[in-house]
């Protein structure tokens, strides 16, 4: 069985022990979750969880059937990498004094990150992207020391007009 990353999209209850229920799918199936974001959505009794996961594509279709199950789950599916938006924010701290901030603020702007907090010593830059940039980006950076770093998360919509509705 191969194993790759997928993204599942779904619509669930905006109410407590909904995101226990769901990652608890996940973890028994012996799937990894690489990322799972959950934010309100324009109706706020509803939110949108995106959770991308590492496993074989047999076990997947189970779990997102199972998942469609839940009395908390609105509706749920898989997300085709061909037609989605995929987007993560990460913050860099990097140790930057006078003498390496010029390279660190152009690698920032070759990648169109910005730059949100400067210090004596050091530089905090904001990027988003997908995560092949994210990791380009991480890349060039690895010439000077990260200090801290925090990431979103994966977030993703389906491209054009289709959208994810009550079934």
């Amino acid at each position: 069985m191969s194993e790759k990353q997928h993204v599942v999209s779904a619509l669930v209850e905006n109410r407590a022990g909904t995101l226990s229920r769901v990652s608890g799918l996940f973890s028994r199936r012996g799937f990894n979750i690489d990322s799972l974001t959950v934010g309100e959505t324009e109706d706020p009794a509803i939110s949108r969880m995106t959770i991308a996961v590492t496993g074989p594509d047999s076990v997947l279709e189970q779990i997102v059937k199972q998942l469609g199950k839940l009395v908390d789950v609105i509706a749920v599916r898989e997300l085709d990498p061909a037609v989605c938006i995929r987007r993560e924010i990460m913050l860099i701290k990097i140790q930057a004094d006078e003498t390496v901030r010029p390279g660190v603020i152009e690698i920032a702007g070759i990648f169109r990150s910005r730059i949100i907090d400067v210090s004596k010593t050091t530089i905090t830059i904001e990027a988003t992207g997908d995560r092949e940039k994210l990791k380009g980006l991480l890349l060039l950076l690895e010439s000077f020391k990260v200090l801290e770093l925090a990431r979103t998360g994966l977030v993703a919509l389906e491209r054009g007009s289709s959208i994810l509705t009550r079934d």
